[in-house]
């Protein structure tokens, strides 16, 4: 039980470290413009709700994809594509720079 906390405590170290860089905090600003961007759009194009527009992004953006909502237009899934293909670049490129930071934390304290 321990470990789970000694994990979060460095993850939190490392997003702390990562927002002094300038890169990482346009890189997070940029994931989340996506993620509002794919929102508003399900949103207004499928008729969902805020809350399922916003979890259909995440779980999409992140390769989970639960499959319990899907786009039903033509628009919708055409956007998803295009979404797809632009944000896994974004979500990963946030991914490996906090775990660059994680790594470069771990160094320095050892």
């Amino acid at each position: 039980m321990i470990s789970v906390f000694v994990v979060f405590r460095k993850l939190f170290q490392s997003l702390r470290t990562g927002f002094a860089d300038p890169t990482f905090r346009g890189t997070v600003q940029l994931a989340l413009v996506l993620l509002l961007a794919g929102t508003l759009f399900y949103a207004r194009v499928e008729h969902w709700t805020l809350f399922h527009s916003l979890y259909f992004s995440v779980t999409t953006l992140t390769t989970v994809g639960y499959g319990d909502f899907m786009p039903q237009t033509e628009i919708g899934r055409a956007f998803t594509i295009v979404y797809v293909i632009i944000g896994l670049g974004v979500v990963l490129s946030v991914v490996t720079q906090i775990a660059g930071h994680a790594t470069k934390s771990t160094t320095q304290t050892e």
